[in-house]
């Protein structure tokens, strides 16, 4: 199976608000935009909004909730992405932090209630990861 693009499809009523977000707050631009659906993208990043009431909707997916998924987001630069969405004016609800399991991150909800894990991959605390590893018999 060869992909041409592969992302999420967030049901929500609100989105002119979510598409107003993502392309304020971190750079993504509408690739695609219908009364009932909008494709966003940013460097290879796609992410979908689709209202919850057209008949195009696929078996099962309800309004989203905002509950039991996240979007992560991973840069080279966690500190000067924070620094950039808090002058673009983001109410940030993690500020950054350093993770002893080897992430630089915060995050942020959007507003159909996605919550957005912007990550950098920094070095673990000494010996953090030793009690999940097993070993081979």
């Amino acid at each position: 199976m060869k992909f041409v693009d592969r992302y999420p499809i967030i049901v929500t009523p609100k989105l002119r608000e979510c598409r107003d977000f993502w392309i304020a707050h971190l750079g993504f631009e509408v690739v695609f935009e219908a009364d009932w659906f909008i494709l966003l993208q940013a460097e290879g990043a796609s992410l979908a909004f689709m209202s919850p009431d057209h008949p195009s909707s696929p078996p099962g997916p309800e309004t989203f909730s905002g509950r039991g998924m996240c979007f992560e987001l991973q840069v080279e630069d966690a500190t000067l992405a924070y620094e950039a969405c808090l002058a673009k004016g983001l109410a940030v609800d993690y500020a950054l932090t350093e993770e002893p399991f080897g992430q630089l991150r915060f995050g942020f909800f959007d507003p159909s209630g996605l919550w957005v894990d912007i990550v950098e991959q920094v070095e673990p605390a000494a010996g953090f990861w030793d009690r999940y590893m097993t070993v081979a018999a």
